[in-house]
């Protein structure tokens, strides 16, 4: 969410920002609710405060007829507010269900753009895997392996469900090890939060579109509402570990010395992919369930500093990347592939050859201050000024679409899979390829 009174004075700005992300507003609409909240408010605190002097006033009457006087004309204030307030909460509502749709504006550097089309690659490591053989997709390798079987997925957990199986399992677990304690490395806190979580945490990272939950649009899952106590919430699985480790520090004020603060989560992650029908229909590419570790930073209100930390967090990806031996290339993300909340944003993709292309591994994006409003995240400065935080994430490291470019990428002529070095230590007796049985 922005500042309003950045809104107000960046007007020009923060319309081309919304054009460029394809997103429609009525900003007329949002600055004419803002001048009548604030008209409104003005009035119901200059009635509240008129209501507390005659209190007082009652208190000191000299007379039963100065008494009446005054409570009279507190009865008038009184019906005053009566109509003020409703119409207050009434212009509240509209404006917030507008504020919370604003988008932040974008960096220098955001290419503009209508579609992932006009994305555009700033860097590329490795060449694409050739082979002196037919090379077979990850669904043809997991059958022959027994490592994944898709058909039973689909028949208990319906539509892009899988089970993954024997070597699978420890390749992909590996994976989420290996990721982890590479953050751990690189001066990370780690975590494992709640994927259960109150909307509030998905309303303050940007993953509701609006005020409240729209099954329509959100590719989120709402759990059912319970009897009794479990009912009395709405509860959603997350879609990353973000919104969790960013809505710890919710309603905090930081301490600037302590800044940044660099955390990472490993989580289950739900996605429903309501907007991806007919998309990656087959494989492991696009599923509802993974695992995922995630990095995220809490850091000052200085973009630069940000801009940084960002580059940094990617870096990070990259070499594991690179540690992995999985060919990849960084896309700069435009403005019409870019969320609401995102100021600057770069995608990871590993090549795989089933594709014949690169297929997206990590995600990395720098919100500035546009989420800590949502949640409230604050610090205090060496003047002792309270500011909102900026906020960053990114993807380390995810464990379906990795574990398609390692089969993919290291297969053997004979059917086999070669286990890149780096996850050897946690698979069992240090295997180093899973082979047919």
């Amino acid at each position: 969410m922005l500042d309003i009174k950045f809104i107000r004075e960046n007007r020009e700005q923060v319309e081309q920002a919304a054009k460029n992300k394809n997103i429609a507003l009525d900003f007329d609409a949002l600055l004419e609710l803002d001048k009548e909240r604030i008209k409104l408010l003005q009035e119901v605190e200059e009635f509240k405060s008129m209501k507390n002097s005659l209190n007082d006033l009652i208190k000191q009457a000299k007379s039963e007829q100065e008494r009446n006087e005054i409570i009279e004309k507190g009865k008038e204030i009184k019906t005053k507010l009566e109509i003020k307030e409703p119409q207050l909460r009434k212009v509240m509502d509209e404006f917030e269900a507008l504020m919370v749709r604003v988008p932040n504006v974008v960096s220098p550097d955001t290419p503009i753009g209508k579609s992932d089309a006009e994305n555009v690659e700033v860097k590329k490591h490795g060449e694409p895997t050739k082979f002196s053989f037919e090379p077979k997709d990850h669904i043809q390798l997991g059958k022959d392996l027994d490592i994944l079987d898709l058909e039973k997925g689909a028949e208990v957990a319906g539509y892009r469900g899988y089970y993954v199986k024997n070597e699978g399992v420890s390749l992909m677990m590996a994976l989420m090890m290996y990721g982890m304690n590479k953050m751990i490395e690189k001066g990370f806190a780690p975590m494992i939060p709640p994927t259960l979580v109150k909307g509030g945490a998905l309303f303050g990272t940007g993953y509701f579109k609006g005020k409240e939950f729209d099954p329509e649009v959100d590719e989120i899952y709402q759990l059912a509402e319970g009897k009794g106590e479990a009912g009395k919430e709405k509860k959603f699985l997350i879609g990353t570990a973000e919104p969790s480790l960013l809505a710890y520090y919710s309603n905090e004020v930081l301490n600037e010395e302590k800044l940044p603060l660099r955390v990472c989560g490993y989580s289950q992650c739900y996605r429903s992919e309501i907007g991806s029908y007919g998309k990656d229909t087959k494989g492991l590419y696009r599923v509802h369930e993974f695992m995922k570790v995630e990095q995220v930073v809490i850091t000052r209100a200085d973009v630069s500093e940000a801009n940084n930390l960002q580059d940094e967090m990617i870096a990070i990806t990259e070499e594991i990347h690179e540690e992995l031996g999985l060919p990849y290339r960084v896309l700069q993300i435009c403005t019409g592939d870019m969320g609401a909340g995102k100021y600057r944003m770069f995608d990871i993709e590993a090549w795989m050859p089933s594709r014949n292309g690169y297929g997206e591994t990590g995600s990395a994006s720098n919100f500035l201050d546009w989420q800590s409003r949502r949640l409230n995240v604050k610090y205090m400065d060496e003047n002792g000024d309270k500011k909102f935080a900026y906020m960053l994430n990114n993807t380390a490291l995810p464990s379906p679409r990795p574990f398609i470019a390692i089969l993919e990428n290291f297969q053997q002529a004979d059917g086999s899979v070669v286990i890149p070095e780096v996850l050897r230590k946690w698979m069992p007796g240090n295997m180093d390829v899973i082979r047919k049985k």
